[in-house]
């Protein structure tokens, strides 16, 4: 375990917790009784589409934000974000006076651009790539290169996992009981660093990653433990490091796959029966259990909801479109 590039611990969560507090909201583990219906068995949820910026993205990166020294904050940082994680990095600039540059790709929700730029202010410089993600993180991360800048990663970061392990430490504190967690498995940042403060405080809980099929290196790459190159098609939820799927394997039993079509009518429940406003990658869990892919067996389950910025047209057609 010591060999692993990138290797979190329950400390580091706590360390990040105790820095957050108060920073950050702690979000409600609210019980659902539409899902507990459809499950046959006791819901969760962890709303962190209720948390500032909308998204769990703001724990790790004012975490690590506010972990730079005072030559790298000098110096200014780049981040590469596809909305969420580029908020919480923008909110952090303002407050810390740090330049920053934003790179986003070009199908960035015109919501999650605007909330960037609002919430950095002059500290901030968004640059929309002419790309999809893993040509803007590439081109990102030429830039901190050649200009001697640190780059901000959203998921492949000691103190981002840290910090966003804090949303699970808040809901086994909240519910520590819980039997079967279901969290989207995204970059990899949330879903290890939530394993992380579950397994800790309840080393029964058994994990499982959730993605689409239309964006799945975690469900290709997992059975043989090593990344493997996937084609990615247009999803509603928006490469893996090695280093994270390697410490994925340390706790997570495994990734279910859902479809587009599951995950816009999970969308669309979700608003229907909670009144509740969920973006595309977060509302995967939910996805997993209405289309009965999660082994759930009678457990008391938690589903992590990763976020709620969703582009009012789109939304509009998914609830149209599933009425």
């Amino acid at each position: 375990m010591s060999t692993l590039p990138i290797n979190p611990g329950i400390t580091d969560v706590v360390k990040a917790y105790k820095f957050l507090r108060g920073r950050v909201r702690h979000t409600p583990t609210e019980y659902s009784h539409a899902l507990s219906v459809k499950a046959g068995a006791p819901v969760y949820l962890k709303l962190e589409n209720q948390q500032l910026c909308g998204s769990f993205k703001l724990r790790g990166a004012l975490y690590k934000m506010n972990s730079l020294t005072p030559e790298e904050r000098e110096l200014g940082v780049v981040t590469c974000s596809s909305g969420n994680h580029g908020q919480g990095v923008a909110m952090a600039a303002q407050e810390l006076k740090i330049k920053t540059k934003i790179f986003v790709p070009n199908a960035c929700p015109e919501t999650k651009k605007e909330a960037i730029r609002w919430r950095g202010g002059d500290f901030v410089e968004l640059v929309v790539a002419d790309g999809d993600y893993d040509f803007t993180e590439k081109t990102a991360h030429e830039y901190a290169a050649a200009h001697g800048v640190t780059y901000v990663s959203s998921f492949e970061d000691v103190a981002v996992v840290a910090g966003q392990g804090t949303a699970g430490f808040e809901m086994f504190t909240d519910e520590p009981d819980i039997e079967l967690l279901l969290v989207p498995a995204g970059g990899g940042g949330l879903m290890n660093g939530i394993a992380i403060a579950a397994k800790a405080l309840n080393p029964d809980v058994e994990i499982w990653g959730v993605q689409t099929n239309t964006s799945n290196p975690w469900v290709v790459s997992w059975e043989e433990g090593r990344v493997k190159e996937v084609e990615y098609g247009e999803t509603l939820a928006g490469g893996i490091p090695q280093s994270l799927l390697s410490l994925a394997k340390l706790r997570v039993k495994g990734i279910l796959e859902v479809t587009e079509t599951e995950l816009a009518a999970a969308i669309a429940f979700m608003h229907r029966e909670q009144h509740m406003v969920i973006e595309g990658a977060g509302a995967v869990g939910i996805a997993a259990l209405l289309a009965e892919k999660a082994p759930v067996r009678g457990r008391k389950t938690g589903i992590v909801i990763s976020g709620g910025n969703i582009d009012e047209t789109k939304l509009l057609k998914v609830l149209a479109e599933n009425n």
